[in-house]
Parts: C-alpha cells; sequence; structure tokens
C-alpha cells in the first residue's frame, strides 16, 4: 500500500511541472539583442621610398653684371641684363617620413639659357661707351628638399617645401661687342670687341616649392609645382680682344642669378604599402535591457490520500 501511495505522489509531480512547462512556453520571449557592428580601424597608406622624375622650364634673372674694365669709366649702367627661357629636366629619390612629411635629393640639368646685355658706362673726360653682350647660360644642380604635404582631398594634396645644395654654373659662347661716342677717348679706354673661354663655376643654391599633387594610383603620383631658386653666381673665362691682344684679366661676373622655375613631375613608389595605423576609436556597443525573467508557480502538491484501514 505504502508503494502504491508513493507512485501516486511522482504521478501527481510530473504532471504539476509538466503543467508549469506548458504554462510558461505561452509567455512571449524577449527579441535577440541586434548585433553589434565596430567601426574598422583607420589605416593611412603610403610607400616610403620613391623616385622622382621632373621637366620645366625656367625664366631666369642676373642681379648685376660686373668686369674689372669697369675701373676705365666713371660710371657703368646696366640697362639689360636677361635671359631667353630654357627647358630643364631632373631626377631624385625619395623617402616618405610619415603621411604629411617627406625628403629627397635630386640632381638637375638646366639646359642653355641664351643671354642679352648692354651696359652704358660714362667714359672719363668725356663721351660714352655701350658694350653689347651675348652668351649662353647652363647649369647641374644639386639639391636636398624637404616637403610638407597639407592634406588631401579627391586625391589633390597641396605641399610646400624648401631645399639646399650646390650648383655648377657654367658661362658659355660670351662676346663683349662694345661701341664709343667719342672717338678720341675710345682709343684709350674701349671701341674693341672681345670673347671668353667657357667657364664653370660652384656656388651655394637654395629653392622655395608650392604645388599640388594629384594621385592617379596607389603607387603613382603627378605634381605640378612653382619653384623659386637662387642659384648663386657665374663667371666668365678672361676676356680675349678678337684681335688676340689681352691686356690684363677681366672676366665678366654674373652677380646673383635667380630663376622662377614652372615644372611638371611623377613620383614612383618603390615598396609595398605600409600600414601605419592611427589612434583607434571604437564606439561603446549599445546595452539591451531583457525583461525580467518570468518565474514558473510552484508546483501544487496533492495530499496523499488517507491510509487505507482495514476493516477487520
Amino acid at each position: 500500500m505504502v508503494g502504491a501511495r508513493f507512485g501516486f505522489c511522482i504521478i501527481a509531480t510530473v504532471a504539476s511541472l509538466a503543467a508549469s512547462a506548458a504554462r510558461a512556453a505561452d509567455y512571449p520571449q524577449p527579441p535577440p539583442p541586434p548585433p553589434v557592428y565596430y567601426p574598422p580601424p583607420v589605416i593611412e597608406e603610403f610607400s616610403s621610398w620613391y623616385l622622382r622624375g621632373d621637366i620645366g622650364f625656367s625664366s631666369q634673372k642676373v642681379g648685376s653684371l660686373h668686369n674689372d674694365n669697369y675701373a676705365n669709366f666713371t660710371s657703368v649702367t646696366n640697362i639689360d641684363k636677361g635671359f631667353d627661357s630654357a627647358p630643364f629636366f631632373g631626377l631624385g629619390i625619395g623617402y616618405n617620413f610619415n603621411n604629411w612629411l617627406r625628403f629627397d635629393v635630386t640632381g638637375e640639368y638646366r639646359g642653355a639659357a641664351n643671354f642679352h646685355g648692354l651696359d652704358v658706362g660714362t667714359i672719363a673726360g668725356g663721351g660714352s661707351a655701350d658694350d653689347r653682350y651675348t652668351g649662353s647660360k647652363s647649369e647641374w644642380t644639386f639639391l636636398f628638399n624637404g616637403y610638407v604635404d597639407l592634406g588631401t582631398w579627391s586625391n589633390l594634396t597641396p605641399f610646400v617645401g624648401a631645399g639646399v645644395g650646390m650648383s655648377r654654373n657654367t658661362i658659355s659662347n660670351f662676346g663683349d661687342f662694345s661701341t664709343c661716342v667719342n672717338s678720341l677717348s675710345c682709343a684709350a679706354n674701349g671701341g674693341s670687341d672681345a670673347y671668353a673661354a667657357a667657364a664653370s663655376k660652384w656656388s651655394f643654391a637654395w629653392a622655395l616649392y608650392a604645388g599640388i599633387g594629384y594621385k592617379v594610383t596607389k603607387n603613382v603620383t603627378l605634381e605640378f609645382a612653382y619653384r623659386y631658386i637662387d642659384l648663386g653666381d657665374a663667371t666668365t673665362g678672361d676676356l680675349i680682344g678678337f684681335d688676340g691682344t689681352n691686356t690684363f684679366y677681366n672676366p665678366t661676373q654674373f652677380k646673383h642669378l635667380t630663376s622662377n622655375d614652372f615644372r611638371l613631375g611623377l613620383r614612383f613608389n618603390l615598396d609595398a604599402f605600409v600600414e601605419q595605423p592611427r589612434p583607434i576609436y571604437y564606439q561603446p556597443a549599445p546595452q539591451y535591457y531583457a525583461p525580467p525573467p518570468v518565474y514558473s508557480p510552484p508546483p501544487v502538491y496533492s495530499p496523499p490520500p488517507p491510509p487505507l484501514r482495514s476493516k477487520g
């Protein structure tokens, strides 16, 4: 009899639990939280080493001319001392220090620019003489340059820069053609034509840059730039009369050579892109609050049946 009562209790408990589970299944379950997306890290792509090539045209000037023969005049005025435009081309190798600072070393040949000049001197004792000059000038220029990139918009990157170095300035085909107004003074002080052999001079050079680069591909950048460059000084060889006479050493000095250059260049990256991560900031994940848990009612225990009593 005891076993029967115990079995009845187990059956009642299981039935109560099953009924509770069925009632709990009727409650609506909370929806799962939506997935949280984290922003990808910001990666700046640039290549460390690059090659560059440039071509352009120059507009050159000279500050003043000087010749020791000026001592024979009470005053000398440089009326004309200009150069024709001339092409130049150069090559270089550079390094991107980071995404806004870069450096390069360039070597450049500046083509021969024709020179035309005119001096008018006042001769002591009266009269005047003028000297017309012809010739050409060319340079080999080597510069160490630094640039600051000012930001990129739609693949366009404006920049500024500066450079220092040396320039080997060459004057060639120089001629001095003199005309004297007062024939009495010309016999002693002027009126002769002369020429000078080609001569070269190394001089300190410096430059300032401003331009814009356009990123054609990840590996190629097209660059257009303006440059102001100071090339230093230059000199001719000794002036010798066309009749072969040479009374003293008197080369013509070109003082303070400058140029306004406009150039077009290409930069080619040499190595793979290096990932330079900037500081990464992740947006905190939104918080989702789940509803409080639903508790099932406690099971209902039925009292055991009264014990069976014997009639006997």
